[in-house]
This record gives structure tokens, C-alpha cells and sequence, in this order.
């Protein structure tokens, strides 16, 4: 009865690390406002996935099987507001740091994964492929959830800084434009991955 915590952290960083919804969104984010002014909303981020990773744990899964539309309907939920990010990401202007301008916060960042399929996914396969059957409910939750904030609490600022390292580049330039329709892109192609990916 165990969790095989050296195979999930390796998982799990790889996961946290590449491109999907949530760090498109982190790096558009950065790009837009700088890292400082989005931490909030980058620690919101990170502390959302908590919110998936309980219930899961607790076996929130199990409703899957007796009321299968509900996860049908927050899938589709999901891409919608993926989507709607991507379009305020797409039509945003970089003014990094400006006085001006309200990052988003915490509260935004909270919801992030709960509506990421990717978040779910990521999830799901921890469960199932790093826990050993018969491992009490609580210390398999608790080793998850553990090991993606270690590696969310990394990379997730990365992101985001990378986005505001693009932005000092070409904010106020010919390339402002396309950063910000690129990054709108990338954040539906990776929503669209996920869920062909996942079926």
C-alpha cells in the first residue's frame, strides 16, 4: 500500500511543465501585466488544483459512473471558459507593470484548473497509475496533492515570468500583436489536445 512518489513527481513535473491551458494562460498573463503584479493570480493557480485533487481522492469519481452528463457538461464548461481566456488574451495589449492596469486575482486563479481538462486529467492519472490499490485515502490524496504544488509552486511563476520577459521584448512593437493572437492560439490548441488526446 504506497504511492510510487518518485515516478509521480517525475510525471507530474513533466506535466506542470509543458504547455497546456493553464500556463498559456499564466504566460499571457505575464505578458500583460509582469510576474509581481500577477502573483495572485499565479498562487490562486497553483492552489486550485487542491480543489480537484480532494474530492478525486475522496472518491468524487465514483459519480462519474451513476451520473455520467455531469462530467459531459463540466468538460464542455471547461472549454468555454478556456476559450473566453483565450479571447481576452487575443484583443489584450502588453503594458507590463502599468500603473494603470488590475491583474487579475487570487479568486480568478483559483478556477483555473477546476475548468482545464488537462488539470484532470493530470489528476486521474496519478490516481490510477502511482497509487497502489488498497492505499488508504488519505495518505495517496495527500502525496498528490503534495507533489504537483511542489512542482506547480516551480513552474507555474516560471511561466508566467517567461510571459513577461516576452512582453518587455515586444510590447509597443510590431510583434505585440501577434505574441498576444499566438498565445490565444496556443491556449485553444492545447484545450483542443487534451480533449482529442483524452477522447
Amino acid at each position: 500500500m504506497a504511492v510510487e512518489v518518485f515516478g509521480f513527481l517525475v510525471f507530474a513535473a513533466s506535466q506542470v511543465g509543458t504547455p497546456g491551458p493553464a500556463n498559456m494562460v499564466l504566460m499571457a498573463t505575464g505578458a500583460r501585466f509582469g510576474l509581481r503584479p500577477a502573483l495572485p493570480f499565479v498562487a490562486g493557480v497553483a492552489l486550485g488544483k487542491q480543489l480537484i485533487i480532494w474530492p478525486i481522492g475522496f472518491g468524487l469519481m465514483g459519480l462519474a459512473q451513476s451520473v455520467p452528463m455531469l462530467f459531459v457538461a463540466l468538460k464542455w464548461l471547461s472549454v468555454a471558459y478556456i476559450f473566453w481566456l483565450a479571447s481576452k488574451v487575443a484583443l489584450s495589449k502588453l503594458r507590463p507593470g502599468h500603473a494603470g492596469d488590475n491583474a487579475p486575482g487570487f479568486a480568478a486563479g483559483l478556477v483555473v484548473h477546476p475548468l482545464n481538462p488537462k488539470a484532470w486529467a493530470m489528476i486521474l492519472t496519478g490516481f490510477t497509475s502511482f497509487v497502489d490499490p488498497g492505499t488508504p485515502a488519505l495518505m495517496a490524496t495527500a502525496i498528490i496533492a503534495i507533489c504537483l504544488l511542489a512542482c506547480q509552486v516551480v513552474l507555474h511563476p516560471l511561466w508566467c515570468w517567461g510571459g513577461s520577459w516576452l512582453a518587455q521584448h515586444v510590447a509597443g512593437g510590431r510583434y505585440e500583436r501577434a505574441l498576444m493572437i499566438s498565445l490565444a492560439v496556443l491556449t485553444v490548441a492545447s484545450v483542443i489536445y487534451v480533449l482529442v488526446l483524452g477522447g
